[in-house]
């Protein structure tokens, strides 16, 4: 084996899975280099063992013991081109950590990630989620990535095509981009920012806030710090820390539904909520076809659904991988039998 390569046998995996997940990898080595990453991938006795890249662990469920290589992604850097065409190009290594990542932005008088500020996990994994909140994706701002190809050894970049960015989706989440590791991710901020307050609660949070003297501030007056600011105390106030409740976040996609279906569930449901999409199908509200279905607080042994926020399962203390997968599929199954409508997970599981 490679010397470089510093492989620790047996490793518990329970403080990086932000669910909590009591779990042990077979073999698990830190990547915080491109050497050892080579090195890693390029091992005889380690391209037989299957393997999983790990980064900030925040969109996974550990089903028991990893029988292979976990390769923590640990790279780091952060980086500034000077302005041209309009944009600045930012570039972040796959292992920072995406909420400091949009901080170092703000930092450096940027705009355009604000939105997306509190998102747990690593920059290297937002692309292959295509993570979104607020009213921004991602692929709004992105520019291109790096990867490795762990077949060929090659190195190269991908544009925002390449990426197939979908609503929660990219080409990673396929088989043809299941031997490519990215390595780093570079976003187009605008010189010339606006901010996004197309999302009606974030919008309605910052109208309640006022200036110092009291009066209402306009909602088309903030700046990136000031909406970074609302959306980290909304995301504070109905989500659980993974550092005291093991949670992956939003647990389920919201669906898209033909406008047909849409319409037909509200004539027997009017309150359903629901959002107009570009391509004519409506996106549904899982969270309240969840909370409809009573699960909001409930739990299922040591798993859970969080009371504040019916979109997030919980572990509530000892839970293993298959507590949430039992409480996922009974809620799929609620949902489904009541509403004609089938929740997807947004977690991997492992």
């Amino acid at each position: 084996m490679h010397p470089q390569l510093a492989i620790q046998s047996n490793y518990p995996l329970q403080s990086l899975n932000s669910f909590g997940i009591a779990a042990r990898a077979r073999a698990y080595l830190s990547v915080d280099s491109m050497e050892i990453l080579r090195a890693a991938l390029a091992d005889p006795a380690l391209a037989a063992m299957p393997r999983l890249l790990l980064g900030g662990g925040s969109n996974i469920v550990l089903t028991g013991d990893f029988d292979g290589l976990v390769l923590h992604m640990a790279l780091r850097g952060m980086s500034r081109a000077a302005p041209d065409a309009g944009v600045t190009v930012v570039r972040a290594a796959a292992g920072e950590t995406w909420h400091d990542f949009v901080e170092w932005t703000l930092s450096q008088g940027l705009g355009g990630l604000e939105n997306l500020a509190l998102i747990p996990g690593t920059v290297g994994a937002a692309p292959i989620q295509n993570i979104g909140a607020y009213g921004v994706e991602i692929k709004d701002y992105f520019h291109e990535l790096t990867v490795f190809d762990s077949a060929s050894g090659a190195t190269f970049t991908m544009d925002k095509a390449a990426c197939r960015f979908g609503y929660r989706d990219s080409v990673f989440k396929h088989a043809e981009g299941a031997g490519w590791v990215i390595v780093d991710v570079s976003f187009a901020l605008p010189t010339f920012w606006r901010p996004n307050l197309r999302y009606a609660e974030l919008a309605q949070a910052l109208r309640g806030q006022g200036d110092q003297d009291g009066r209402e501030r306009s909602p088309a007056a903030p700046s990136a710090r000031m909406i970074a600011d609302t959306v980290i105390a909304i995301r504070r106030r109905k989500l659980p820390d993974p550092a005291h409740i093991g949670n992956a976040g939003s647990f389920f996609k919201n669906p898209v539904v033909t406008r047909d279906q849409c319409l037909a569930l509200l004539e027997t449901y009017p309150a359903l909520v629901h959002h107009a999409q570009p391509d004519g199908g409506e996106k549904l509200a899982a969270g309240w076809l969840i909370d409809q279905c009573g699960w909001k607080g409930r739990n299922l042994g040591p798993a859970g659904v969080y009371p504040k926020q019916a979109l997030v399962l919980v572990n509530n203390g000892g839970a293993s991988g298959a507590d949430i997968i039992r409480l996922a599929e009974a809620i799929v199954a609620d949902v489904e039998a009541r509403y004609g409508v089938r929740l997807t997970p947004e977690p991997v599981f492992v």
